[in-house]
């Protein structure tokens, strides 16, 4: 039918035979950004926010959803994850977040990454969206793969 993977010949969904693959080295890093008023970025800043260390509990979100993604994605395999960090680094305008994840395993671990990394963004709106209900979480997206048959991939700027 088509080069997705996801879909059989008669285009029904089904989930991915990663039986036949080898058991390699896999990393995924994936990292996305959430834009702020000021005053909110000034409360994470200063650590004055009533609810507590914003970054702290979205640190753990974070990790936290990369460990249940399969739980959320439907046709995504259940993974031993052998190391997920979570990073954030204030930006201009907000907060960026990026997460490495890693495996040993046999199918890669993109969507731990790119999901722990919205899950950590939507902590911290969860926590500030009653001082700023505008944020906007943008810039999603991986920016390096390794393993399996593919090898390594970096995005390119």
């Amino acid at each position: 039918m088509s080069d997705l993977t996801h879909f059989n010949q008669a285009g029904e969904a089904h989930m991915v035979d990663v039986g036949d693959k080898s058991i390699s080295k896999r990393v995924a890093v994936a990292a996305g950004e959430i834009v702020m008023l000021p005053e909110t970025l000034a409360l994470i800043q200063a650590g004055t926010h009533k609810k507590g260390d914003v970054l702290g509990i979205a640190r753990i979100a974070g990790i936290m959803g990369a460990k249940r993604t399969a739980d959320l994605i439907p046709l995504c395999h259940p993974l031993a994850l052998t190391k997920v960090t979570v990073d954030f680094e204030y930006v201009v305008e907000g907060v960026r977040c990026q997460v490495r994840a890693e495996t040993n395993g046999q199918t890669g671990v993109e969507m731990e990454a790119l999901t722990a990394v919205q899950v950590a963004l939507l902590t911290i709106y969860d926590m500030c969206k009653a001082v700023d209900r505008g944020m906007v979480m943008q810039e999603i997206g991986l920016l390096e793969k390794q393993g399996g048959k593919s090898g390594h991939w970096e995005k390119k700027n």
